[in-house]
């Protein structure tokens, strides 16, 4: 952990080294086409979903995303999962995207989750196992190289706000970058139209009005979690403080996705952390869970609210 604290202050000092920073794992469900008549489907056919699993997780760790240098017990653990519903060509394909993400917690064995996101609507996309994939931060090449960029930006962000006040930062501007590029090019998934996409999530972060946000992932996770050995309830205060910031983020915004996001992610976790704690811990955290997302209240019913 402390290594992973000096990896954010080398960042802030621009070093340049090398290292890759990812230990990602790509999963390929394509059960669904092996069971229709489409004419691109054939027994032999099938490598092509091995060799799609290769060239994301190849593309994903094997590139430098950064300018730290990563030892292989700091890598990002985090998996990307594609279930795959059409085919519509050789080399095209309808389906569904999910994304996971995992933060150590300092001084124990225990990993939190981070960003646990399934995308709504479909995920097309080109993949020809002749072409590697190509990535350029300025220009577009395709589909699938740009959405994986795009969370590789999103999950430093959100790693590196959970380790330093606003560590994230420069991450975001760079997915931000990426959805430029991509927006130019008219496909579905990267513009304003519609509330829950790539464009929406990146403009929660790069906004100012929900600076608190930023401000909610390294409350909760360095001032809170990373603390909990040390002393209890300073660090359980420290989540009730991220909760807070999150409200105020709520009240600027009542519908903003990376918000529901947080809650939905941490919700379990909150309910571990604070049923042994004191009743008007509880009533406080349970008051502010039935603000800033009601659905996610009913999960905290053991509660005291009195």
């Amino acid at each position: 952990m402390r290594r992973i604290l000096s990896i954010v202050l080398i960042m802030f000092c621009f070093c340049v080294v090398r290292g890759q920073e990812f230990r990602c794992s790509v999963s390929i469900n394509y059960q669904k086409l092996m069971t229709t008549t489409q004419p691109y489907e054939s027994g032999g056919d099938k490598k092509i979903f091995d060799n799609m699993k290769q060239a994301l997780e190849d593309f994903i760790n094997g590139k430098k995303w950064t300018n730290a240098e990563w030892q292989q017990q700091e890598k990002i653990e985090c998996s990307i999962s594609i279930i795959l519903n059409q085919r519509t060509s050789a080399t095209d394909f309808v389906g569904q995207l999910s994304i996971q993400l995992k933060r150590p917690v300092y001084n124990s064995t225990y990993t939190t989750g981070l960003f646990n996101y399934m995308e709504q609507g479909n995920f097309s996309f080109s993949f020809n196992e002749s072409n590697p994939l190509d990535f350029d931060l300025n220009n577009f090449h395709d589909v699938l190289s740009s959405t994986m960029a795009y969370y590789c930006y999103v999950m430093l962000g959100l790693y590196f706000d959970s380790f330093a006040p606003n560590g994230g930062d420069s991450f975001f501007q760079l997915a931000q970058q990426v959805v430029q590029a991509v927006d130019n090019s008219k496909y579905a998934g990267w513009d304003s139209k519609g509330g829950r996409n790539r464009y929406w999530f990146m403009e929660n972060h790069t906004n100012g009005a929900y600076a608190p946000l930023h401000d909610a992932y390294y409350s909760y996770h360095r001032l809170g979690l990373d603390m909990m050995t040390k002393d209890q309830p300073k660090a359980r205060q420290a989540i009730i403080a991220a909760l807070r910031d999150l409200q105020r983020v709520h009240k600027t915004n009542t519908n903003v996705l990376s918000l529901q996001q947080f809650v939905d992610v941490k919700i379990q976790e909150i309910v571990s952390i604070f049923t042994p704690a004191p009743a008007e811990e509880q009533k406080e955290v349970y008051n502010l869970i039935k603000d800033i997302s009601p659905i996610n209240v009913v999960k905290l019913k053991g509660f005291n609210t009195k």
